[in-house]
C-alpha cells in the first residue's frame, strides 16, 4: 500500500478484508505470515474526478492487498485463484452487505475456466521448477507444497463447484512437502497423477463453460450506484 494520504483515505472504503493463505488453508506455522486481501468502493465523485482511483492498494511489509471492486470482479471472472480464494475463505473479517451480497453469489463466478487457470500455471511453475533443479539443484520446498494444494483445490472446484481452502486430509504430506522431506520425485509423481485427476474432474464436470459476466456486471452497476 502506497504511504500517501491518498491511499490511506481509500482504506476507509473497504468492504470486504479477509485473511487466505497458510492460516486459511490450515497449514500455518508459529513464523507463518498473516496474509490480508480484501476489496475496497470509494464513492462515485473520486471516480469521476481527473485523478480516478487506483485498481489496488499494497502493504508488502504487512502482507496487504485490497483491490478496487471492479478490478476484483474481472479477475475472479477469469478464475484467479488467488480471487476465488478470497471469495471462499473461512476467514473473515470484514464483510458490509454489499460484500456479502458478493459472497452470496460468488458461485457466478465458477465455470470451467477453472481448469485453464489452476492447470495451465501449475505446469508452468513446475517446468521453471526442474529447470531449476536441473541448473541449481535448489528446490522451493513451499512453493512445491502450495502447487500441489493449488491442484487438489482444483480437482473438487470441478467435481463439487465449490472451493475448499481447508486441506484437512492432505495436511501432513504437504507439511512434509513444504519441510523438504519428500523427494523431488515424489513430489513430481504426485502432481502428474492429480493433473491425471484435473482431466477427468473436467470432462465430468456440472460448472458451465463460461462465467456469469450478466450477473457479476449487474452486481457491479448496482453497487458503483450505490456510491453516488
Amino acid at each position: 500500500m502506497a504511504a500517501s494520504s491518498d491511499a490511506q483515505n481509500l482504506l476507509r472504503f473497504v468492504i470486504y478484508r479477509c485473511v487466505v493463505g497458510s492460516h486459511a488453508y490450515g497449514l500455518a506455522e508459529p513464523e507463518s505470515d498473516r496474509d490480508v486481501r480484501g476489496i475496497f468502493l470509494p464513492p462515485a465523485e473520486l471516480h469521476w474526478s481527473l485523478r480516478g482511483v487506483p485498481e489496488q492498494l499494497e502493504n508488502k511489509k504487512t502482507d496487504e492487498c485490497y483491490w478496487e471492486l471492479a478490478k476484483f470482479l474481472r479477475l475472479a471472472l477469469k478464475a484467479n485463484p488467488n480471487i476465488l480464494e478470497c471469495l471462499y475463505t473461512p476467514l473473515v473479517e470484514t464483510v458490509t452487505p454489499l460484500a456479502q451480497e458478493l459472497l452470496d453469489m460468488r458461485e457466478a463466478f465458477l465455470s470451467r475456466l477453472v481448469y485453464q487457470t489452476y492447470n495451465g500455471y501449475v505446469m508452468a511453475q513446475f517446468r521453471r521448477f526442474q529447470a531449476h533443479v536441473r541448473d541449481a539443484g535448489s528446490i522451493r520446498w513451499k512453493h512445491a507444497m502450495h502447487l500441489i494444494r493449488l491442484l487438489l483445490a482444483g480437482i473438487t472446484l470441478l467435481r463439487e463447484g465449490h472451493l475448499p481452502l481447508r486441506v484437512e486430509e492432505h495436511r501432513e504430506r504437504l507439511l512434509a512437502v513444504r519441510r523438504g522431506e519428500v523427494p523431488w520425485e515424489e513430489i513430481d509423481a504426485w502432481r502428474l497423477a492429480l493433473h491425471g485427476q484435473l482431466d477427468q474432474a473436467l470432462e465430468r464436470t456440472c460448472l458451465p463453460e463460461g462465467p456469469d459476466y450478466e450477473r457479476v456486471n449487474a452486481f457491479l452497476v448496482r453497487a458503483r450506484r450505490s456510491m453516488v
